[in-house]
């Protein structure tokens, strides 16, 4: 069980990736934090959008929660709007 609250029905096969990608973390930390996100936004994405979400997924599960929590700075290649868009995300709606 991955905790998503969004079917993949409907989504084409990056999108569908993408999505699988953001709930298999590895860290039920960072599975919350993708997953959740990607719940709500990955049918939206544009293909530069895209791109950057899936840098994003990129990035090692311990430096996402040191970035999303403020414990280790953001480097300037990670430090895009679609990162902050995923901080906001959760920082604006108390999750």
């Amino acid at each position: 069980m991955t905790g998503s609250t969004r079917s993949s029905d409907g989504l084409d096969v990056r999108r569908r990736r993408l999505l699988f990608r953001s709930w298999h973390r590895g860290t039920r930390e960072a599975d919350l934090i993708m997953g959740r996100f990607a719940d709500v936004h990955i049918a939206g994405f544009s293909d530069a959008e895209l791109d950057q979400y899936e840098r994003l997924l990129d990035a090692l599960e311990a430096d996402l929660l040191g970035w999303m929590t403020g414990v280790v700075e953001v480097p300037v290649e990670h430090d895009t709007a679609m990162f902050r868009r995923v901080r906001d995300f959760h920082f604006a709606a108390g999750r």
